[in-house]
Parts: C-alpha cells; structure tokens; sequence
C-alpha cells in the first residue's frame, strides 16, 4: 500500500537553522531517500517551498476564490513530503520514523486511496 507522509514544521524552524545544520540534513535526507528506496519503499518525495509561496483556491458558489498562502490557523505547515510503500500502517510508521525532517516537527502518514471509474463511467 502507498501511504504519503507529509513532513511538518514551523517555517521559522527551517529558517533559523545555521546553514551548516541545513546542508546536513539535506544530505541526511538524500541518504534516507537512497536507503528508502534500496528498500523497495520509496517512490517520491520533494520538499515545498515556503509558505509566503502558495496560494490557497476554494470554490464558493462555482467561482474561484484565491488567497495567498495556506488559509489555517497553525504554525505549523507541510514543509516536505515522501510517497512511500509499505506493508501496513505500522510498517509505515516504521519508516516514516526515520525520517530526518521529523526532527523538525510532526509527520502525518496518511494511505492513499486509488481511485478508478465507477463501471457505469467506464462504458459511457
């Protein structure tokens, strides 16, 4: 099963890091990936730019409306993530717990549901 763990910190966490301790973890991180993926677990994976760079879009009435950056109320925001296969849940967590961004902050590993056509869409 694919389950995507979402990696989780305060911007500022990242931010304040002396960018010797960043360049580690970066490093730290690829040989996690490597190791991920000698394993048969990995799939993909990237980081996400900061905050300041999103933009959120919600469909109200059939219109389109735009805010910049996530509209939530946490200091905490997905920073990265890594599309995993693993066994189970627990297998998942297993491997998520290694990850070296957790260091950071929280990770939520959540299954990925596959989607496919209902039948009738299928023949239409």
């Amino acid at each position: 099963m694919r389950y995507l763990c979402m990696i989780c910190y305060e911007q500022a966490t990242l931010a304040n890091l002396a960018k010797p301790e960043f360049d580690a973890l970066v490093v730290e991180s690829l040989a996690y990936d490597d190791e991920l993926r000698k394993g048969g677990h990995y799939l993909y994976s990237g980081a996400l730019q900061s905050v300041e760079t999103a933009a959120t879009l919600r469909m109200q009435s059939g219109k389109a409306l735009i805010t910049d950056g996530p509209f939530v109320e946490t200091k905490e925001h997905i920073g990265g993530f890594i599309v995993i296969e693993a066994r189970d849940l627990d297998d998942a967590i297993q491997l998520a717990s290694k990850i070296p961004a957790g260091r950071l902050g929280p990770i939520e590993i959540r299954p990925i549901q596959e989607l496919s056509a209902p039948a009738a869409a299928e023949t239409a």
